[in-house]
This record gives structure tokens, sequence and C-alpha cells, in this order.
């Protein structure tokens, strides 16, 4: 329906979201990102995509980034700012500096004009308040004073990755704008599949691994480390045995799917004079097999993080929650990653990445299945433009 897109990626990572544009014939021109490590990683996955790598926030780097993208006739841009201030993983400080990101966005957005627009964060962006001249305001009444006149937006911002074929429930609010002129609205596609790919369906014919315990004089532990290892490999060289210390995995071991260390009597999350470590309930837990992950988060390579360990299987049990041992006392390798993620599983990870890197890419990124899903529902078809009440709140 649309001549060629041609696309700016603000806030870029590593490109995650880029990954299956190419195929819908939408080309990414220009991208930013702040971070250097993250900016040669995403030019090694798009080596035809210009990359700033520079902080948005400072004017330089911000108008180097309007002009090229006027130079490069770019009439999309996709910005994805930093959650973190806003994520219920994180501490939500009031007026985190992360949350006012999205007001140098928009500064490109109305400095370029593109046709379409797609903003992406967490859904508590829509209760997140932001310092506007000195008035307190929600983020979407901010983007909508300052975008209504050129914009119109879609009814409903709230999307889960897990309704279109991924399997990790990622909820994100996700704003689709589309230019006035063009007398359409773009928005969210309706979900294909009533059914969400569970864990099982996603990684459960993959080979067990035992962890690898960081201190030497634990290995014993776990005699068939290596044959399991070498089963692993055979699989991707992405399919290694995650390191962790031995307290967090016997703690876990003893944890069944879809539980909690915390709901132990013995092997609990504890300090070494004995009293409980305090954790959100959400941490030293478990996935489900009969669910989608939820959502990867930056730090998925730590046991103590929130929800990231792997369901298990129950290899031995008596009754007693000491006879009661679970394999796979570990987080998901990076291989099950890119699988949950909606990534290629061959996906062209740079040699030189580290795991600290390309995990905290991935639990930063956002599926591109799901950016493909919605970025199809506009090239096959958008709805004309009516007016009507716009919802920028949900009611959560």
């Amino acid at each position: 329906m649309f001549n060629h897109l041609r696309g700016l990626s603000l806030f870029a990572n590593v490109g995650m979201a880029e990954t299956y544009l190419n195929d819908l014939g939408i080309e990414i021109m220009l991208a930013n990102e702040k971070e250097e490590v993250r900016g040669e990683f995403y030019k090694h996955l798009h080596p035809k995509t210009e990359m700033i790598i520079g902080d948005i926030t400072e004017d330089d780097i911000r108008n180097t980034i309007i002009n090229k993208a006027n130079a490069l006739d770019v009439n999309l841009i996709i910005a994805t700012p930093p959650c973190q201030g806003m994520s219920r993983h994180g501490k939500r400080e009031l007026f985190d500096p992360r949350n006012q990101l999205i007001t140098y966005a928009i500064d490109v957005i109305k400095k370029v004009k593109p046709m379409f627009v797609l903003l992406e964060n967490v859904p508590k962006q829509l209760t997140t308040r932001i310092d506007y001249f000195g008035e307190e305001i929600l983020i979407p009444e901010y983007i909508k004073r300052e975008l209504e006149e050129i914009y119109h937006f879609n009814t409903d911002t709230i999307v889960n990755s897990a309704d279109f074929g991924v399997p990790q429930r990622r909820e994100r609010s996700i704003f689709l704008l589309s230019r006035k002129d063009q007398g359409i609205v773009w928005e969210h596609p309706v979900p294909k599949k009533k059914k969400q790919i569970t864990l099982r369906e996603a990684i459960g014919e993959l080979p067990s691994l035992d962890p690898l315990v960081r201190d030497p004089d634990e290995r014993w532990r776990f005699p068939n480390f290596e044959e399991k290892k070498e089963e692993g490999l055979k699989v991707s060289k992405w399919h290694y045995p995650p390191t962790h210390s031995w307290k967090h995995i016997q703690w876990m071991m003893h944890t069944p799917s879809g539980k909690t260390a915390f709901e132990n009597n013995i092997y609990y999350p504890k300090k070494d004079d004995g009293t409980t470590i305090k954790g959100r309930i959400s941490t030293y837990k478990r996935y489900s097999w009969d669910k989608p992950a939820n959502t990867i988060t930056q730090n998925n390579g730590v046991i103590s993080s929130a929800i990231c360990v792997h369901p298990g299987r129950l290899i031995q049990d008596d009754g007693s929650e000491e006879g009661r041992i679970y394999s796979d006392a570990r987080v998901l390798t990076i291989y099950e990653l890119l699988i949950v993620s909606s990534l290629p599983t061959n996906w062209n990870i740079p040699t030189w990445a580290t795991e600290t890197t390309i995990r905290n890419a991935i639990g930063e990124g956002i599926p591109p299945l799901l950016i493909k899903e919605i970025f199809r529902a506009l090239l096959s078809g958008p709805q004309p433009y009516r007016k009507r009440e716009v919802q920028l709140v949900a009611d959560i």
C-alpha cells in the first residue's frame, strides 16, 4: 500500500526489533544507540544501516540524527526508550531521569515528521508522570500534547507478545502513530492464535544441562556434566551450561517447576547465619512448563533475578523436600533465550560479544516477531481514519 518505508531506530539497542523488517521490505536506514558496545553489535547485525553512536540528549548528536534522517528521506521512526525507570522490576523513583528520554525522541519526531511512528515501552509508562515545563503530566498526555496536531493515534496501546506466536509473556505499551495526511489509523493486529506457545513446546525437546558450579571443589556433584554439555553443544554453541554458585544451585535443585525457592522449608534463600534473604517472591523462581516464559529481564543470567530459572524435570522424589530433586538448576541458555525471544536460532552474534552483553541486550529488546506482526498489519490494510475517542491511558 505504501512506497518503500525507510526507517530510523532510536534507542536501538543491538537491533532486535529490526530483525525481520527486511522480510516486509522495510529498510532501517539510520539508527542511534548511546552505548558503544551495543552500537558495534548493531553494526555487526545490520551492516547496511548507518549507526550513530552517542547520547541523544546531547544537542549535537540529536541534530546529527535529525539532519541525516531528513537527508535520507526517513518516513518511519521506531523509538524504544529505556524502561528501567518504570519497570516493575526496578525502583520506580519519581521523575527518574530515564523517564524523560521520551522527550528527546519526540523532539526528533517533530523535526523529521515521518509518515509513521512506533513508540514502545512498558505498560507502566501509561501511569508514569514526567516534568513538562514545570507541570507534572502523564507520559501519554505528554505524547498527545506534542503530536496530536500531526498524527492519528491507535486506539489500544497494550499488547502481549505471547498473543503473536512468541513463547514469552512480554506485555508492552506501544503507540502507533500515522501522519494525518495519510488518512489512516495504524492499529495493532488481532492475535492470530488463541493458544499461546508454552515453554514445553518451545524448548522442551532440548537436551538437559547441568549448571557449571562456580566453585571447582563442588563440581563433583554433577558427574555427568561433561557428557550433557557435549549433547547441548551438538544443538548449538549457544546451548552451553550457565555458571552459578553452589548454594543457588542447591536451592533450585529442590524447587519444583513454577515455584520459588522461598516456598521451600529447608532449601530456601538464606545467609550464612541461616536467616532468610530478603527478596521478592518472583526471585529464585523457576518458569512453568505449561505457560510461555515470563518477561525476560536484563539480568536474566542470575538465579536471584526475577523469574529466570529453567522449569526443570523431577528426577528424584521420595516424598520429602530433601529427596525431591529437579534437573536444570540454572537460568536459560543463550540458545533458549533466542527461542523464547523469537530471535533466529542462528542469530549472527558477534564473536567478541560477552555473555553479559548478549543477555542484557536480549533482556532489554522487544521480541522481533511481535514487531513484524505489527508492521504487517500496517502494510496489509490499515483502517481509514474516523473521528473517535482514543484510549491513551489504560486502566491498569
